[in-house]
């Protein structure tokens, strides 16, 4: 596709350059491993210049009025559904993921953006009273200043989009970093579409590099006031550490280890449909994913006959072809590291209840039972095809090997009782999690973010006001006040 060699390149200041690192990228289709483009990594040099380039474009675009803003992103909705179908190609081409899936996350990507427009005139001021007589105080929402997006390779347009169309229109400038995986439809496209919506020069860019190349110099920069990073809590945790140091805001979206608890009255045939989902979309590659299913003893045998009927006739293969359900893994180091993980398991004493064969990067589905309790694997998130089922007797025990994890991002609970469903998802430590759904949601107005290891911070809505703005207290005395020492 012409999208690939057009936008294999470094975005700064407006202008589409040549990488000024010393090694080359490339991005592949993890299917069948064609070379879909070769980008030469931006290096420190272009860190510095994409992020002065934000810090003076800000300014004036802090100052403008917010209706001038909005119609930006007014604009960039309507080139995103114009040209949605070329989008859902590059996404399955250059991630692997079915037409269904692709659809999905430009689908939800268009909600973000349709939220992204009200934002824009969602920022409010204040005038709060004072003990002091004469004196008046201003509270002021002000825009953060320039935003450092890291996104990954999962849902990279979705999850860019859902930081930087709220950003920019909040007043902000944006610099991203997409996952080197997915370089074009995380970066690059985001880029055009922005460009193409007339957005001013140097207000969005995109670095497409690595840490082997330019070590910490994205997040330690002294431009960037926030920094908003989505991928593995093992990164997750030094962006932090480093942001820290620099006094930077960080908004966390890591790793996930959720739990679907199957309760004794629960209806079996839909908990199933609902397990088959949160664990097998994007061959599990969702950090929102349900890792292990819950099962009350009560229903575990009817249940796990069901779902590994299920799992068993889902189709693995080429996701362009419309017939595929489970398409490859990013690459071949995770086909190969789920694939190890899987015979840990089995190692530790698991049965196989399926055993999906790897070839390339195509796993095909393992469901495994009986994983003793103290195996380290319960408590890692497992990001893959790869389904662990866990049997429980009531719903203290529930909710104890739920929370038995170091994540807590989502997860769900299934029952016939809509209250005890909502009794037991308060007593999961998890930033999210859905009575009688899957476990893998999102949507533009509601908190989204996790506890504990899962993440800090949240996005959408209000919290995403929150994130990318910041508060100015002004105070006006309007007699003169007594200074004694």
């Amino acid at each position: 596709m012409s999208i690939f060699a057009d936008l294999a390149c470094q975005f700064i200041d407006g202008e589409w350059r040549a990488g000024s690192g010393s090694w080359d990228i490339i991005d592949f289709n993890p299917y069948d491993q064609e070379k879909l483009a070769s980008i030469t990594v931006a290096g420190v040099d272009q860190v510095d210049a994409a992020y002065r380039a934000a810090e003076r474009a800000q300014r004036d675009w802090a100052l403008r009025n917010p209706y001038d803003r909005r119609q930006v992103t007014e604009r960039l909705l309507r080139l995103i559904e114009e040209r949605e179908e070329e989008i859902v190609e590059a996404l399955v081409l250059e991630l692997g993921g079915t037409r269904i899936k692709a659809a999905y996350e430009v689908r939800l990507a268009k909600e973000f953006v349709r939220e992204a427009i009200q934002l824009a005139l969602r920022p409010q001021g204040r005038i709060l009273p004072s003990p002091v007589d004469g004196k008046e105080n201003r509270v002021y929402t002000q825009p953060a200043g320039v935003i450092g997006v890291i996104s990954p390779f999962n849902f990279p347009f979705l999850i860019s989009m859902k930081s930087v169309a709220p950003a920019l229109a909040l007043g902000n400038a944006v610099v991203i970093k997409p996952n080197q995986n997915a370089p074009i439809t995380g970066g690059g496209l985001i880029a055009k579409l922005f460009q193409d919506a007339g957005l001013p020069a140097g207000l969005l860019n995109v670095l497409i590099t690595d840490i082997a190349e330019i070590g910490d110099a994205l997040i330690e920069h002294p431009v960037p006031r926030v920094i908003s990073f989505a991928g593995s809590d093992k990164v997750g945790r030094h962006v932090a550490a480093v942001s820290a140091g620099h006094f930077k805001r960080v908004i966390l979206e890591l790793s996930g280890n959720s739990a679907l608890i199957v309760m004794d009255d629960a209806d079996v045939d839909y908990a199933v449909e609902a397990a088959v989902f949160s664990r097998f979309v994007y061959q599990g590659q969702v950090c929102m994913a349900a890792n292990r299913v819950l099962l009350d003893r009560a229903v575990e045998a009817e249940f796990t006959e069901k779902f590994v009927a299920k799992v068993a006739a889902l189709r693995t293969g080429d996701p362009r072809d419309p017939r595929t359900q489970i398409g490859p893994l990013i690459n071949t180091f995770q086909a190969e590291a789920l694939t190890s993980v899987v015979d840990r398991a089995i190692a530790e004493g698991a049965t196989p209840l399926l055993r999906g064969r790897t070839e390339g990067n195509l796993v095909e589905p393992s469901v495994l039972a009986g994983l003793p309790a103290d195996s380290a694997l319960h408590g890692q998130e497992l990001f893959g095809p790869v389904a662990l089922l866990v049997p429980f007797d009531g719903e203290e025990e529930a909710v104890r090997i739920a929370n038995d994890t170091p994540y807590g991002l989502s997860g769900a609970v299934h029952t016939a009782n809509v209250e005890r469903g909502v009794r037991i998802a308060q007593r999961i430590v998890t930033g999210m999690i859905h009575v009688n759904d899957g476990t893998v949601h999102d949507e533009p107005q509601v908190a989204f973010g996790g506890e504990k290891f899962s993440g800090t911070g949240r996005l959408n809505g209000e919290s995403t006001v929150e994130a990318f703005t910041t508060q100015k207290w002004v105070s006006i005395q309007h007699e003169r006040s007594p200074f004694s020492l």
